[in-house]
């Protein structure tokens, strides 16, 4: 697959393509990539530009409407709820790019991915939600997130609400962070250990799987079967993984829309076997998931969670 992109000089939004696509590609190697900056409009009429950022799969615009003109403006595209931005989201690059599955859909809000835009201080203050996380096992205090937002002139609260309302973190009624993903504030059944750091629990399987690979450190996850009460757990070491049960799945579902914390976080568990696996979605009133093995459990953790970190704020 060749995946073009093309941006005029200096454009705003082609970082944000371009993280995006790295999103959206999860380190697929049978994708050639290129970028090409196009000043001139001869060059952009050659090219099938249609605005900066375009994107071109195989030689074709998969977002270009009927009769749209080539130029070097400003572009702009609707996502599926209606709203404008500089850039298609994860979701959509992932459908055109062919890399969509069940469970992606699961988890990483619908698919757009967890990574908070750096716009507004979004990415700055989630960021150091999460190293807070990592480094006490619990959420930061007020002067942390005030320090963090200072820089560029918003109140830490103003912030935290807008990763709230994007699904990137949830607050408690009185503004405290209760879960930025993967992490959880309160416990759950899902302990992750840190080598050389601090016990945290985690809202989900995936968010579990995800946090050795964000940090890039060793681990050990433990929890449940929710039909047997088997424990199951999982270490990563010197970036290897050990399961046991060797059986072990996990099954992912997203039954309705809203916060993840609240809609799906509950039903992405791990299982002993696939067999329990499928007896507890019997169990369950209209749901339909997905049984995930461990190499595909493992592949979205890291693809949701693995860049929150490493990403520049700027």
């Amino acid at each position: 697959m060749r995946v073009e992109m093309m941006t005029v000089p200096d454009c705003p939004n082609g970082p944000v393509l371009r993280e995006r696509l790295v999103l959206a590609l999860a380190g697929r190697t049978d994708v050639e990539l290129t970028e090409h900056v196009v000043d001139d409009q001869a060059e952009a009429e050659h090219r099938g530009m249609y605005g900066s950022p375009t994107l071109l799969v195989d030689g074709r615009d998969p977002f270009a409407a009927p009769g749209t003109e080539a130029g070097l403006s400003c572009r702009l595209y609707r996502g599926a709820d209606g709203r404008i931005g500089g850039a298609p989201s994860v979701e959509e690059l992932r459908q055109v790019l062919g890399t969509t599955t069940g469970a992606d859909q699961a988890a990483g809000r619908a698919g757009q991915g967890r990574l908070a835009p750096v716009e507004r201080g979004l990415r700055a203050v989630q960021q150091t939600v999460l190293r807070s996380f990592v480094t006490t096992g619990a959420p930061p205090e007020a002067a942390e997130l005030d320090s963090a937002a200072e820089p560029i002139g918003v109140p830490a609260t103003q912030v935290l609400a807008e990763l709230a309302a994007e699904d990137f973190l949830t607050l408690d009624d009185t503004g405290r962070v209760q879960a930025a993903y993967p992490f959880s504030a309160t416990p759950t059944e899902h302990v992750v250990q840190i080598a050389d750091g601090p016990t945290v629990w985690s809202m989900c399987a995936i968010d579990a799987l995800g946090i050795p690979v964000m940090l890039g450190s060793d681990a050990v996850i433990t929890s449940t079967d929710p039909v047997t009460g088997d424990p199951v757990r999982v270490e990563f070491t010197d970036g290897k993984t050990t399961w046991q049960p060797a059986t072990a799945v996990v099954y992912g579902a997203r039954p309705g829309t809203g916060p993840a914390a609240a809609v799906c976080c509950r039903y992405l568990r791990f299982f002993t076997t696939r067999a329990t696996a499928e007896q507890w979605t019997g169990q369950q009133t209209q749901l339909s998931g997905t049984v995930l093995d461990q190499t595909e459990a493992e592949r979205l953790g890291a693809d949701i969670f693995g860049p929150l970190l490493t990403t520049p704020t700027r």
